[in-house]
């Protein structure tokens, strides 16, 4: 049995589901994918690793700065993901401006304060993960399917709203709230009872909420399911994961702190095997 590479094992142990998802994609492209998805996982956990922001934003600058040497052609630094994903910009040609843009956003991690309105929300969510979808993409040589972009920025902005309700009670642990400010003050949350880890009707009024917005995401997306190309196929899969975990903040009646949740899926992957087998997403 052929060993797995540093980044396919890194997302193995760290981000289940897209190294699952990239199983599903053509041989010759999934370390490339693999490479991009061990990227997002460095920058995602910048705010974890930093005790202050400033030490955040010369990471995130870290990360600029090895892209700068990827597009420049020149020497890269030796790191297991830099040199892997270096390889697979100059293969796949990938867009500086997406990788720009999911950086910028990853600031807004090293701030306290939530996102003002559901926007905003949005916005960030585009930013760092449908941006990402699109760069799948592109590894899986889909660049001109309209139907597949607009499918993958549904998918991306769903899927990033999904793991952030699931994430509430790690981030509430830290002080820290995605569920915007406006959302909050009109299901009368209070952020004090989010922080304290308590479950609150307000609270599951709000995960509500943007469950509800995340669904219609993901009906948007499935809109442009027969016109979508099949090659796209593996970078779209997380919008089943997507589906299937709001099913499980649904049944838990909202409440995020259900034990239940923290427990992972057992049919993850043989419901992605089924979804890739009939082509759908």
């Amino acid at each position: 049995m052929k060993a797995l590479s540093p980044v396919a094992s890194l997302l193995r142990r760290h981000d289940r589901d897209r190294y699952l998802s990239a199983l599903f994609a053509p041989g010759e492209r999934r370390e490339a994918l693999m490479a991009l998805y061990a990227f997002n996982y460095e920058v995602a956990r910048t705010r974890e690793l930093v005790t202050e922001p400033m030490l955040g934003q010369i990471r995130l600058q870290w990360w600029r700065e090895s892209l700068d040497a990827a597009y420049a052609g020149g020497l890269v630094r030796r790191h297991e993901v830099v040199e892997p994903l270096t390889h697979a910009i100059r293969a796949h040609q990938l867009s500086r401006a997406h990788f720009d843009r999911l950086l910028d956003a990853r600031v807004l991690d090293l701030e306290d304060a939530p996102p003002l309105t559901l926007g905003a929300l949005e916005a960030y969510c585009e930013a760092t993960s449908s941006r990402l979808l699109w760069l799948a993409l592109e590894v899986l040589g889909v660049r001109d399917d309209k139907a597949a972009t607009a499918a993958a920025r549904e998918i991306g902005i769903a899927y990033a709203t999904t793991g952030l309700l699931r994430a509430i009670p790690f981030h509430a642990r830290a002080r820290r709230q995605y569920i915007p400010a406006a959302l909050a003050a009109e299901t009368g949350l209070d952020p004090e009872s989010l922080f304290a880890l308590k479950p609150t009707p307000a609270l599951a009024q709000a995960v509500e909420a943007l469950a509800d917005d995340a669904r219609r995401r993901l009906g948007a997306a499935r809109g442009h399911a027969r016109t979508a190309g099949k090659r796209a196929l593996p970078a779209l899969l997380p919008g089943r994961i997507a589906e299937r975990t709001l099913g499980r903040i649904a049944r838990a009646r909202y409440d995020v702190f259900d034990p239940g949740l923290a427990v992972p899926s057992p049919w993850q992957s043989l419901g992605l095997a089924w979804t890739a087998l009939i082509g759908r997403y």
